[in-house]
């Protein structure tokens, strides 16, 4: 099948590895890379951003129009975009092309990010919308959504893999890690762990953790600023002992990305306590968890001395991860499995052939 994949394309962007994801799955990928039609100037990107209008928005959907015309996928895929314009989406919708929203963030969090404006109007005109939490379901439909799928984001298995043979403790110099940003009191909570606890706490990730976590803090925790990505974040998780995950609440999350990709890497997960996490790793078999600082540090006491238990338990993880498929193969089957289904209603709405 033909798909034309707009997002972020870059290879730190985890929308690259759902188009690596598609093409093994035997798929004819397009990319349109989203990030090629920002501003250049910084101020200028800043309020396109908040203010979806303007000369870059439109030559993003002249493109897609245009390659859409010229190539005839079957399926459009916009990957976190959210510069499309309901107009845009009718026209491919009109040529026989089912049109896929897959949206990992949550337009309609307490956390108010920014930029929604134009996707919102969207919202209805989207053959698929692909989330990941519950609550979005309904939300989705209450705004006039066609259909919603819920899945589960991913690892992506030829950059998260578990460890030579033989990885033990020797080779971790990190004690208890956290890969990640600094949403939500995150930046207090590990401030604590090493602080009040006096737990060695390693944190790696964006830039924003000097000024979150204080000079003090940063200092002792976030030595090295910038993110890891890649091998270096795989690396990262190989070189934790312990890899602790947050829910994002100020996203309404149910899980995290973060949980599969430590699970993928094949590393010790002590990821907090949720519905979600539950339903998806057995507890103190394939993850550990907790809820609230206390449980946080009694868990951490009790396993960073016990390599063995971590090393039982990191390996469950994994193996349940393969079994379920919690890699990005899978995951992204079943999105085109559901857009299969709607694709014959959609071409003989466009007067077209059942197939492409």
């Amino acid at each position: 099948m033909k798909i034309l994949y707009c997002g972020n394309i870059s290879k730190n962007d985890t929308a690259l590895h759902r188009l690596w994801a598609l093409e093994r799955l035997g798929h004819t990928v397009i990319p349109l890379n989203a990030i090629d039609f920002r501003p250049s100037s910084a101020f200028l990107w800043k309020v396109t951003y908040r203010f979806p209008v303007g000369p870059n928005v439109t030559r993003l959907n002249e493109t897609i129009l245009r390659i859409a015309r010229e190539e005839k996928p079957a399926i459009f895929w916009a990957d976190k975009v959210v510069w499309l314009r309901p107009s845009t989406l009718a026209k491919l919708r009109a040529m026989g092309i089912v049109t896929v929203s897959y949206m990992i963030d949550n337009a309609f969090g307490p956390r108010q990010d920014p930029g929604w404006r134009l996707y919102m109007q969207c919202i209805p005109f989207f053959d698929l919308h692909v989330v990941q939490r519950t609550s979005n379901i309904a939300d989705y439909k209450s705004h006039g959504a066609r259909d919603v799928i819920k899945i589960q984001t991913a690892y992506e298995p030829t950059i998260q893999y578990p460890p030579p043979a033989g990885w033990s403790d020797a080779d971790r110099d990190r004690g208890v890690s956290f890969i990640g940003s600094p949403y939500d009191d995150r930046a207090q909570f590990l401030t604590r762990l090493w602080k009040e606890f006096g737990l060695p706490v390693s944190v790696s990730g964006t830039t924003r953790w000097s000024a979150a976590l204080g000079p003090e803090a940063a200092a002792a925790i976030y030595p090295v600023p910038g993110e890891l990505y890649q091998d270096a974040y795989r690396e990262g998780v190989w070189r934790s002992k312990i890899n602790l995950s947050f829910i994002t609440h100020s996203n309404l999350d149910e899980f995290v990305h973060k949980s599969f990709e430590i699970a993928g890497c094949g590393g010790f997960l002590l990821a907090e306590r949720s519905e979600g996490h539950m339903q998806r790793f057995e507890e103190d078999v394939e993850a550990v968890f907790f809820t609230g600082i206390d449980e946080c540090v009694a868990k951490i006491r009790k396993y960073l001395p016990d390599e063995e238990a971590r090393t039982r338990i990191a390996a469950a993880g994994h193996a349940r991860g393969v079994r379920d498929g919690y890699y990005n193969d899978r995951q992204e089957a079943l999105i085109v499995e559901r857009a299969e289904t709607i694709l014959p209603h959609v071409r003989a709405a466009a007067g077209l052939a059942d197939t492409p």
